[in-house]
């Protein structure tokens, strides 16, 4: 039995409900979710983050994302930036904009928009929050669209042009992400 699997039956056996809004989830269950993210290996992103030489007029906090590049940096100060492997969208659904980070959620729900259920109508109409969910274990709302840096349950897609607009991270680095950037933090996407 996998130690993913284990963790579901237990779960499920414990009587943990995931429903609505990750943020209606016990702290318990996101402590249980972020380990089970840490003790799989294989779910950590294949481009690792690291800091890095980066030059920029931006405030330390901000969020760029250079879209060409399949890279996000997290402005440091001193020239110095975190950088991230990321997988952005694919051909037709590229974007640029100057945002702000509107709200955070731990392990959110999904609710595919309805031009992505047009695409693929065989996604889910909603899906709680939790290791199988494809926004993984945070998301940052990006203003008012219905974009988001997100974690993804798919790591082999970080570095590839596959989404249909959000940015994706692999889990350990949407969580180290997460706990370093606040509601209000300006994110720029570049193309």
């Amino acid at each position: 039995m996998t130690l993913r699997y284990a963790f579901l039956v237990s779960v499920m056996m414990g009587g943990l409900c995931v429903v609505g809004n990750a943020s209606a989830t016990g702290k318990q269950d996101i402590k249980a979710f972020d380990e089970l993210v840490a003790s799989m290996p294989e779910a950590a992103s294949p481009i690792h983050r690291y800091e890095t030489w980066f030059p920029s007029d931006e405030a330390p906090g901000t969020v760029i994302v250079k879209a060409s590049e399949k890279r996000l940096y997290l402005v440091l100060g001193d020239s110095r930036a975190l950088k991230y492997g990321i997988g952005v969208a694919r051909e037709g659904f590229e974007w640029s904009a100057q945002l702000k980070v509107s709200m955070k959620r731990q392990w959110p729900d999904w609710t595919p928009p309805d031009e992505m259920i047009k695409r693929q109508p065989d996604l889910p109409r909603h899906m709680a929050g939790g290791p199988d969910n494809p926004l993984g274990a945070r998301a940052l709302y990006l203003g008012a669209t219905l974009y988001r840096i997100h974690g993804s349950n798919e790591p082999e897609t970080i570095g590839t042009a596959v989404s249909s607009g959000c940015i994706r991270m692999a889990n350990d680095d949407i969580i180290d992400l997460y706990d370093r950037v606040p509601v209000g933090a300006k994110v720029l996407i570049e193309p």
